[in-house]
């Protein structure tokens, strides 16, 4: 992002960003509660409201993703079962909805399989050597790109994270610990207006999507 403060504290239309999600995530009557995996010197985090709320526990951040994800799932564990289902979700994807996360957690539920929000490909995919040049085009009807929420059971998601941890595969995200130890993964397609901010224009459409939300929520 080029910024001086983590993204997850960029102001959108006055409000950091972490804001804007942890209230979407609080607004859904089927999440219990969250769990914001931090460092543990961030001040910055002293800011954000919500954090406040009774149901927002904290824990402390790791290395990778997995060490932290792997974190929040253990700070969970009093207060949750193993085949109880959990949600991973990226702080800096702010344009989430109460709707779309009712979607996937009736859909996981249902089906009683762990499943990833995703968008499938529009655009032509290539893959390159090195040297930049294409040695490969793929068939774009079988690529999707995975956002998050991704949802699984708290048991088997702590066993794949750890499973790659032990083994030090990186994992991009939770799926693909999964897929790793074999468990099955679901696609529920996913809005395109579920960014995540990482690029500075990213900063620009969240803001227009936000600001459209709220007018929507308004009238």
């Amino acid at each position: 992002m080029a910024a001086e403060v983590p993204k997850q504290y960029l102001m959108v239309n006055g409000i950091p960003i972490l804001e804007y999600t942890l209230r979407a995530l609080l607004a859904c009557p089927d999440i219990r509660g969250l769990v914001v995996v931090l460092d543990p010197s961030d001040r910055r985090a002293d800011s954000i409201d919500s954090l406040a709320d009774p149901r927002v526990f904290r824990a402390a951040g790791g290395n990778e993703r997995a060490d932290s994800v792997l974190s929040g799932l253990q700070a969970i564990a009093p207060y949750a079962g193993p085949d109880d289902w959990v949600l991973v979700h990226d702080a800096a994807r702010p344009c989430i909805t109460v709707s779309l996360l009712r979607d996937l957690i009736d859909h996981t539920v249902e089906s009683g399989i762990g499943t990833v929000l995703a968008q499938a490909s529009t655009d032509t995919l290539k893959r390159v050597s090195s040297n930049l040049r294409v040695s490969e085009s793929l068939d774009r009807r079988v690529i999707w790109r995975a956002q998050t929420p991704q949802m699984f059971r708290l048991r088997e998601l702590e066993t794949a994270l750890s499973s790659a941890l032990s083994d030090e595969l990186p994992v991009t995200d939770e799926s693909m610990a999964m897929e790793l130890s074999g468990f099955p993964v679901a696609i529920l397609e996913g809005p395109s207006s579920n960014i995540k901010v990482t690029l500075p224009i990213d900063l620009a459409f969240a803001e227009i999507i936000l600001q459209r939300m709220a007018e929507e929520s308004a009238s």
